[in-house]
């Protein structure tokens, strides 16, 4: 008889990477972390970009994964991290109105790296066994809306809970012209990379597959 698959944990909010998940095949758990991401960033002022976004998604992993380890205790948390690199700056969610309008009036017409970091911690017999990380850059060519349409957009609220003010997947998807690399990773979670972060772990992703 074989043994029972690992619960596949989201430390996740964001319903774009659930979805990416479950037309992926997986349905997983969503726990969000209540991980400060201003006060982890703010402690890596001068780490490397790429070192920043996987360091976000390991603390999100890692706070999950210790939090529910009693309810779940054979799993693996998927933890990520999303942001923009342009101009040698990271972009995470503007927030406010005017900030998106910067960051557009910034952006348009331009290509910029959306960077995604990517933790996967394995649970086993109620104890965090291991955790291996990994970073996806696909960059974003991004079209020059009008104002009108982008006066629209960002009125739509969409842009301003979302790395770098865009989505690839939903109403951001008019503005942009091209990726180049993963598209998944652009929605906040890289089908390719946590295929190879679940290997490390030795799983294969085809087991986890949701079966009727």
């Amino acid at each position: 008889m074989s043994a029972p698959l690992p619960t596949v944990v989201l430390a996740s909010a964001s319903p774009a990477r659930r979805a990416v998940l479950q037309s992926a095949g997986i349905d997983p758990v969503v726990l969000v972390s209540g991980v400060d991401e201003d006060a982890v960033a703010a402690g890596l002022r001068d780490a490397a970009a790429h070192d920043i976004v996987v360091a976000l998604a390991t603390a999100k992993a890692q706070a999950v994964a210790a939090e529910f380890v009693d309810h779940y205790p054979d799993a693996v948390v998927i933890g990520c991290d999303s942001m923009l690199h342009l101009d040698g700056a990271l972009l995470g969610k503007p927030h406010t109105a005017e900030e998106a309008q910067r960051r557009w009036t910034a952006m348009a017409g331009r290509t910029g790296d959306l960077l995604t970091g990517h933790a996967v911690v394995r649970v086993a017999d109620g104890a965090s066994v291991g955790t291996v990380t990994g970073t996806c850059s696909t960059a974003v060519r991004f079209g020059t809306p009008t104002q009108a349409e982008l006066d629209a957009y960002i009125g739509t609220g969409e842009p301003l809970a979302v790395a770098g003010a865009f989505t690839i997947d939903g109403l951001g998807g008019w503005f942009v012209d091209g990726v180049d690399g993963d598209p998944s990773s652009v929605v906040g979670i890289s089908l390719p990379l946590t295929r190879r972060l679940l290997a490390e772990h030795g799983l294969a992703v085809t087991d986890l597959w949701t079966r009727p």
